[in-house]
Protein backbone atom coordinates (compact mmCIF):
# COMPACT_ATOMS: atom_id res chain seq x y z
CA UNK A 1 0.00 0.00 0.00
CA UNK A 2 1.41 3.59 -0.86
CA UNK A 3 -0.39 6.78 0.27
CA UNK A 4 -0.60 9.96 -1.32
CA UNK A 5 -2.34 13.26 -0.16
CA UNK A 6 -2.89 16.52 -2.07
CA UNK A 7 -2.52 19.21 0.53
CA UNK A 8 -4.15 21.76 -2.32
CA UNK A 9 -7.60 20.03 -1.88
CA UNK A 10 -6.92 19.34 1.87
CA UNK A 11 -10.02 20.80 4.28
CA UNK A 12 -8.97 20.05 7.49
CA UNK A 13 -11.68 18.19 8.72
CA UNK A 14 -9.29 15.40 10.58
CA UNK A 15 -11.29 12.42 9.56
CA UNK A 16 -7.46 11.24 8.56
CA UNK A 17 -6.28 11.93 11.63
CA UNK A 18 -9.75 10.58 13.95
CA UNK A 19 -8.99 6.97 11.82
CA UNK A 20 -5.74 6.93 11.39
CA UNK A 21 -3.42 8.82 13.79
CA UNK A 22 -0.45 6.46 13.21
CA UNK A 23 -0.76 7.66 9.08
CA UNK A 24 -1.84 11.12 9.44
CA UNK A 25 -1.53 14.44 11.15
CA UNK A 26 -2.44 18.22 10.47
CA UNK A 27 -0.05 20.91 10.47
CA UNK A 28 -0.58 22.96 13.78
CA UNK A 29 -1.00 26.38 11.83
CA UNK A 30 -3.84 25.63 9.45
CA UNK A 31 -4.67 22.30 10.33
CA UNK A 32 -3.73 20.78 6.48
CA UNK A 33 -3.28 16.70 6.59
CA UNK A 34 0.51 15.33 6.67
CA UNK A 35 1.37 12.27 5.82
CA UNK A 36 3.56 10.68 8.44
CA UNK A 37 3.61 6.79 7.06
CA UNK A 38 3.46 6.72 3.35
CA UNK A 39 4.02 3.07 3.25
CA UNK A 40 1.91 1.82 6.15
CA UNK A 41 2.30 -2.15 6.91
CA UNK A 42 -0.94 -4.25 7.13
CA UNK A 43 -1.78 -3.43 10.82
CA UNK A 44 -2.71 0.26 9.62
CA UNK A 45 -4.05 -0.80 6.17
CA UNK A 46 -7.83 -0.80 7.50
CA UNK A 47 -7.39 2.50 9.31
CA UNK A 48 -6.00 4.49 5.94
CA UNK A 49 -8.43 2.95 3.93
CA UNK A 50 -11.08 4.35 6.28
CA UNK A 51 -9.08 7.85 6.24
CA UNK A 52 -9.13 7.63 3.04
CA UNK A 53 -13.51 7.15 3.19
CA UNK A 54 -14.01 9.92 4.72
CA UNK A 55 -11.75 12.63 3.65
CA UNK A 56 -14.96 14.86 2.64
CA UNK A 57 -11.95 16.36 -0.39
CA UNK A 58 -11.18 13.38 -1.19
CA UNK A 59 -7.51 14.72 -0.77
CA UNK A 60 -6.11 11.14 0.09
CA UNK A 61 -5.30 8.57 -2.71
CA UNK A 62 -4.29 5.05 -1.80
CA UNK A 63 -2.47 2.88 -4.03
CA UNK A 64 -3.02 -1.13 -3.34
Amino acid sequence: MKIAVDQDKCVSSGQCVLNAADVFDQRDEDGVVELLEPSPGPDHAEAARRAAAACPALAIHIEE
